[in-house]
C-alpha cells in the first residue's frame, strides 16, 4: 500500500509525525506531494491541500528537511510527487542533489512523460532516484512497454482517465479488469501499483486484484480534512489507514 499526502497539509509541523503514524499503520511507501499552485492532474481534494500547504509557506527546502528528519527514524521508501515547474525553478541539478542527500527514493512527475525530458531521467540515474512513470487506460501497448523500461521502483497504473479523486469504487472495479490485463501483458520489469478511485478496503481489494499493490491519496486527504481540527487526528488517521489496508482498525 502506497499512501499519498501533500507535504505540509494540514500543517507543516505535523507532516513527519503523520508519516510515522502512516508507516506504523501499514503504509509500505509514502508519496509526498510537492504543493504547486496549478496542479493540472489533481482534483479538488489535492488542489485544496496544495493551496493550504502553500499558504503555510511550504517549499522544496522544507520538504527536503522533512525527508531528512524521517530518514533519521525510518527507512520507509519516500517518493516525491509533483510537477516539473517548481523543480525547474529550483534548478534540476540542485533539486536532484538535495533530494538524494535528504534520502528520497523516487520521483513521480506526471507532466514529464518518459523520453520527453531526458535530463530528468539522467539525473535520476546519477543520483540513484527511481523515476516512476504512469500508464492509463488510453496508453498504447507499445508505449506501456517503453514506460516499463524507463521506470524503476514501480509503474503507476492510473485506473481511470481524468484528474485525481475518490470515485465510486464499484464503477471503477467494473471497468478496470481488461485494463489491468493489458498492463500485466506489457509491464514485466516493475511492480504494478494502481491508484485513482480507491476509498475503502473493499475498493482496494476489488480494484487491485491482479496487481502488486494499491495507492490511496484523495480519500486519505479527505479523511484528514474531516478530522484535522481534533486533537487526536493523527491517531484517527492511523486507524483509517489500518482499515484501508486490513479491513479493520
Amino acid at each position: 500500500m502506497s499512501l499519498f499526502i501533500t507535504a505540509g497539509y494540514p500543517d507543516p509541523g505535523s507532516t513527519v509525525e503523520l508519516i510515522r503514524e502512516l508507516e506504523s499503520s501499514g503504509a509500505d511507501i509514502i508519496e509526498l506531494g510537492m504543493p504547486f499552485s496549478d496542479p493540472l492532474a489533481d482534483g479538488p481534494t489535492i488542489q485544496h491541500a496544495s493551496k493550504i500547504a502553500l499558504e503555510k509557506g511550504v517549499h522544496l527546502d522544507i520538504i527536503f528537511d522533512m525527508v531528512s528528519e524521517i530518514r533519521d527514524q525510518s527507512d520507509i521508501p519516500i517518493v516525491l510527487m509533483g510537477y516539473i515547474n517548481p523543480v525547474l525553478k529550483y534548478g534540476l541539478e540542485a533539486f536532484f542533489l538535495k533530494a538524494s542527500r535528504a534520502g528520497v527514493d523516487g520521483i513521480i512527475l506526471p507532466d514529464v512523460p518518459p523520453g520527453e525530458f531526458p535530463e530528468v531521467e539522467s539525473l535520476c540515474m546519477k543520483h540513484d532516484i527511481a523515476p516512476i512513470f504512469l500508464v492509463a487506460p488510453n496508453t498504447p501497448e507499445e508505449r506501456m512497454r517503453m514506460i516499463d523500461k524507463s521506470s524503476r521502483g514501480f509503474v503507476y497504473c492510473v485506473s481511470v482517465t481524468g484528474v485525481t479523486g475518490a470515485r465510486d469504487g464499484s464503477e471503477v472495479s467494473q471497468s478496470v479488469g481488461k485494463f489491468i490485463d493489458k498492463v500485466r501483458n506489457n509491464v514485466k520489469n516493475n511492480p504494478i501499483l494502481i491508484g485513482f478511485g480507491i476509498r475503502t478496503h473493499q475498493d482496494a481489494m476489488a480494484i487491485s486484484r491482479g496487481v502488486d499493490g494499491f495507492i490511496v491519496g484523495s480519500a486519505l486527504i479527505d479523511y484528514i480534512r474531516s478530522v484535522s481540527d481534533q486533537e487526536d487526528w493523527i491517531k484517527k488517521t492511523g486507524d483509517f489507514v489500518r482499515k484501508l489496508k486490513y479491513g479493520t482498525s
